[in-house]
């Protein structure tokens, strides 16, 4: 079981514990009109990793009621995308168009309870009849038709005797619902369409909000968990199940915060728009967020997971850097994939005091790596090298092969460059260089030092391979459609070199090109006579440093990193190192918000500086791994105009419930544009929380003198109602009101 208890977890062992339930049953329920993407991912592993914890059963349902976007190429999409992920269904597939029959008997069961009618209303009558938050809708005439009136045009609907929208199907609940979902919804529409499992048998189809909760119910679901978005729709849920009265035990919808991602698209229209307009070579495109992408691009199932885990399971919405998913990649393969050396953009060297050929012998593995395996890598005269590993000027700091600085080959020999030979353009395209027989590696006893090693291949044995270097397909954190595709999301190397063991032997299908980055054999294109390496993520975040602006005079200029001698993810000083440990172990940090902190000396500092004053320190830690680093994306941190003291206080606030998480978040907003104290902004905008009952109590009178009617079926036996004033209580307190105190008073008062 995962270690975090999140919010679902603690409330199915409530149920099971109080017998709610003898066994937990979950279900994961995607429509198969598009390939699943990341954020099916979490759901995935939501609800299959909940039945398994408490050893129950989670089903797979295609929710298969729109015949006009589904298809069977995106049922097999799902079922792949589930098994790769590590997880098995309950017994077979199932679907929503397996209970057709059963679900068109309950609506039929409900037009003779009286509480569905059949309305001819036009769509945009409809709509405006449905009113406003602020206003009641009104009902359809179509509503007063008689039972035996609506069971025949519901029969007639069925048999197809009417037009697509010339009919619906609708509930009949409550036309002045606060929530609006509730004014009568849709249960059937009429569809002339084929269906692709169940043929022509049908021309009406339930909607989503009928069909999900009684497919639940039939299925023996207890736990029907979904994203934030159907949070209004768990009334519909539970006034169709309560309503027919159907037999317990019964499921109940709980909401999680769906994922989302910077750079980064997951709508369905969005995906199949780029799929569609030949922006992305298919579903399976390396640089779509798709699974079948990940998947082709190199990502492991293991850090797809580990990724989901990580972020946790919250209750509001947010938005999460993409470098916390590139860092579970790296992570991940850092232990388990073999070292190689590529050369991506070849520049020719020749050894001119070298005769003959040798073999070293090279481990695949760094010495801290529990892997053991080597391979031979051929030597002789005529060797290439990375052409960005030599400089004729170098800049200050520069440590590869320059005229007057000598550099080792990985495994090899040190060698000098003794000429520079160029075109008549003046392009350098060949090195003359002389190697020490003294300087092998491993048996150095030439004295020299040198302060790099660069990666190289033999220009007789190195296989010409293709490299397809992707990269983020939105440059816009907050992409919204075409316009901000990255227009280098794809580059293309058709001539890169590689050493001859990664081809015939293949010890692995990932590998890491030293000081490239981590790639993967393409699955698709890759043959032993063209091969084919997808770019699966860099060795560090290319990104963080982009767009920064430029020193002004006066200012100091940033240093120039030395070169990663061995291409590994860059070690840890030993300050950092211990910084690491202390957030992990003394404070209780997880490993990734400790990395972030640890490696970064501004967000490091600011962070002890904000927990010098604090006893929150997971709390202020996730504030400035997130928040507080994104603003230091963009400023130095002498341009912020907040300091650690403040958020340091924002936390307190929160800890001692003066405010809510929503609205420190708002609050902090506000201090990143103004500079202002959190108390001084929570004042001046009047956003304290307000827990008091007698403030409360006089308002909650005021809404329930002023509904008389919905105080009248409350206690009829209209529970439901509970949260109308709930929310019109939270409403007049501009949502400040401490909704837990709300709850219990507003319970009280209608007893």
């Amino acid at each position: 079981m995962s270690e975090h208890k999140d919010f679902l977890r603690t409330i199915v062992e409530e149920d099971l514990k109080s017998g709610k339930y003898k066994e937990v049953v979950t279900r994961f329920p995607p429509e198969p009109n598009g390939f699943p993407h990341i954020g099916h991912a979490k759901s995935i592993a939501i609800n299959f990793g909940i039945a398994r914890d408490y050893h129950g059963r989670c089903n797979l349902r295609m929710d298969d009621t729109n015949p006009t976007t589904e298809d069977t190429k995106y049922v097999e999409a799902l079922k792949d995308a589930v098994e790769w992920l590590g997880f098995k269904w309950d017994n077979h597939v199932r679907y929503t168009s397996d209970y057709f029959d059963k679900l068109y008997e309950y609506a039929v069961e409900l037009v003779k309870m009286g509480k569905a009618y059949v309305d001819s209303l036009d769509e945009e009558t409809m709509r405006e009849y449905r009113g406003t938050v602020t206003e009641p809708g009104r009902r359809s005439q179509y509503a007063e038709r008689s039972v035996e009136e609506n069971l025949d045009l519901l029969e007639r609907m069925k048999n197809g005797e009417f037009k697509d929208g010339e009919h619906v199907l609708r509930a009949k609940i409550d036309m002045s619902a606060a929530n609006m979902k509730m004014r009568d919804p849709l249960l059937y529409r009429i569809r002339h369409a084929h269906h692709y499992r169940a043929g022509d048998k049908w021309a009406i189809y339930p909607m989503y909000d009928f069909g999900h909760c009684l497919s639940d119910y039939i299925e023996g679901v207890t736990h029907s968990i979904c994203t934030l978005e159907f949070e209004n729709n768990r009334d519909i849920y539970d006034w169709v199940l309560d309503t027919l009265g159907l037999e317990p035990p019964r499921p109940y919808q709980h909401e999680f915060a769906r994922l989302g991602i910077n750079y980064t698209v997951m709508s369905k229209r969005l995906l199949l728009e780029l799929v569609n307009e030949g922006k992305v070579s298919g579903w399976d495109d390396p640089r779509l967020p798709t699974i079948a992408g990940y998947r082709r691009r190199g990502y492991t199932p293991e850090s797809i997971l580990n990724f989901c885990d990580s972020i946790g399971i919250a209750k509001a919405n947010s938005t999460v850097d993409v470098a916390q998913l590139e860092f579970a990649i790296r992570d991940d393969l850092n232990t388990k994939v073999p070292r190689v050396m590529c050369v991506l953009d070849p520049l020719k060297v020749t050894i001119e005091n070298y005769e003959g050929t040798e073999e070293f012998d090279a481990p695949y593995y760094p010495e801290d790596v529990p892997k053991e395996g080597s391979r031979k890598v051929p030597f002789s005269k005529e060797i290439y090298i990375e052409r960005e590993d030599f400089s004729e000027n170098p800049p200050k700091g520069y440590y590869r092969l320059t005229p007057d600085q000598a550099v080792r080959l990985r495994h090899g020999y040190i060698i000098t460059c003794k000429e520079v030979i160029k075109d008549a353009e003046g392009n350098i395209t060949e090195i003359i260089a002389e190697y020490n027989p003294e300087s092998k590696s491993g048996r150095d006893t030439s004295g020299i030092k040198v302060k790099s090693a660069i990666q190289w291949v033999d220009a007789k044995s190195a296989k010409t391979v293709e490299v397809r270097l992707y990269d983020r397909l939105y440059s816009s954190e907050a992409p919204k459609g075409l316009d901000d595709l990255n227009p280098d999301s794809l580059k293309i190397i058709k001539d890169a070199l590689i050493e001859p063991a990664v081809i015939t032997e293949k010890p692995d299908e990932r590998f890491q090109f030293e000081r490239q980055g981590y790639f993967y054999a393409d699955p698709v294109d890759y043959t032993d006579e063209a091969p084919v390496f997808n770019k699966i993520v860099g060795l560090k975040d290319s990104w963080s440093k982009k767009d920064k602006p430029k020193a002004s005079r006066g200012e100091r200029k940033p240093q120039v990193k030395k070169v990663q001698v061995e291409g590994e993810v860059e070690p840890m000083s030993e300050a950092e190192q211990a910084l690491f440990d202390r957030y992990t172990g003394e404070l209780g940090l997880n490993s990734m918000v400790a990395d972030i902190l640890a490696r970064d000396e501004k967000l490091s500092s600011f962070y002890e500086e904000a927990l010098s004053v604090s006893s929150s320190p997971v709390t202020i830690a996730n504030i400035v791994a997130n928040e507080v680093a994104r603003e230091l994306k963009e400023k130095q941190a002498e341009e912020l105009k907040f300091n650690a003291k403040q958020i340091a206080e924002l936390v307190k606030m929160v800890d001692d419930e003066t405010i809510s998480n929503k609205i420190a978040k708002q609050v902090f907003e506000e201090m990143a544009k103004s500079g202002a104290n959190p108390a001084q902004i929570v004042e001046a905008k009047g956003l304290v929380q307000i827990s008091d009952p007698a403030v409360i109590v006089p308002i909650i009178d005021e809404v329930i003198a002023k509904n008389p009617d919905n105080v009248e079926k409350f206690k009829a036996g209209n529970s439901k109602l509970l949260g109308f004033f709930v929310g019109q209580v939270l409403k007049a307190t501009g949502g400040k009101a401490n909704p837990q105190v709300v709850n219990e008073l507003v319970a009280e008062k209608l007893k």
